[in-house]
């Protein structure tokens, strides 16, 4: 089975140029990524009782809650009037992400395939499974985000808070991956797209900084993260665009490469040995030596 599939991926390698389909399943998914995310944020709640700006968002504040007066700075104390309007709208909110977990998966796994598929690099091949990865952890995140608000509700304190940081950090993490693996992808693709690819890859930076301190910096994952998706998302245009109006691929990948050297390899190579060493000049018994 391994060897199928190594064959199959040197199939992939070495076929002609031709146009990449996976840029219309990316740019549409694309697009219902972007849409879906513009309603969620009508959805959850738009401000907290007494926060850290540094959170950005009452949700993201909620995702690195650690303790009860997390809670309480989220959602507001008992006699607080908003508080089960806020806790409504967040448990609302946590609800519909699955369909928005399932929507970002789908559109940064074909965005990665795509990408294989021009540029026949294997680590992008394995890319593809990163965004399925942070789709996953995300879904357990919720879980226990719902979990917590339902005790919260209840006047209780869900002892599932401890297990919290771990699928957030993998989530952001792997986020942050696929990132990178989307910009550095761009490197290989031209002047333009290495532009394009650098401003992608900075920001992922600021993964590691809001992880470590979310509340002076959580804010700067939204940005993190959007801009490997916004980046993804034009590129798909594009690539759609080249396919479908074109024609062509995104990438004018030569498959015979390899083959060239495989034949400059295997050249014979110039013997120095002793006895055939070749002599440069007149020979010394040519010069009566």
């Amino acid at each position: 089975m391994t060897g199928g599939f190594h064959d199959w991926i040197e199939v992939q390698r070495t076929r002609p140029p031709a146009p990449t389909p996976w840029w219309y399943a990316t740019f549409i998914f694309g697009l219902f990524t972007a849409l879906f995310s513009v309603h969620l944020g009508q959805v959850f709640p738009a401000e907290a009782a007494a926060m850290h700006p540094g959170y950005g968002t009452p949700v993201l504040a909620l995702e690195f809650a650690r303790n009860e007066a997390d809670l309480f700075a989220i959602f507001g104390a008992e006699g607080d009037p908003m508080q089960v309007a806020r806790l409504a709208a967040m448990r609302l909110g946590n609800e519909q992400d699955y369909i928005f977990m399932l929507l970002y998966g789908i559109f940064l796994a074909s965005g990665c395939y795509g990408l294989w598929r021009e540029l026949r690099l294997r680590w992008l091949l394995a890319a593809v499974a990163l965004p399925v990865v942070a789709a996953l952890c995300d879904a357990y995140e919720n879980w226990l985000l719902l979990d917590i608000q339902a005790a919260f509700t209840l006047g209780d304190y869900s002892p599932v808070m401890a297990s919290l940081p771990y699928p957030v950090a993998a989530k952001f993490l792997a986020l942050t991956l696929t990132n990178v693996a989307i910009g550095y992808a761009m490197m290989q693709m031209g002047r333009w797209w290495q532009f394009a690819g650098t401003l992608i890859l900075i920001p992922c930076l600021a993964t590691i900084m809001a992880l470590i301190a979310p509340a002076a910096f959580g804010w700067t994952l939204t940005a993190a993260i959007g801009a490997g998706w916004f980046g993804l998302l034009v590129m798909a245009a594009i690539g759609s665009w080249f396919a479908l109006g074109r024609n062509q691929p995104l990438v004018d990948f030569e498959p015979d490469a390899p083959r060239r050297r495989e034949a400059v390899s295997a050249e014979p190579e110039v013997s120095l040995a002793p006895d055939r060493r070749r002599h440069f000049g007149r020979r010394g018994d040519d010069r009566g030596i």
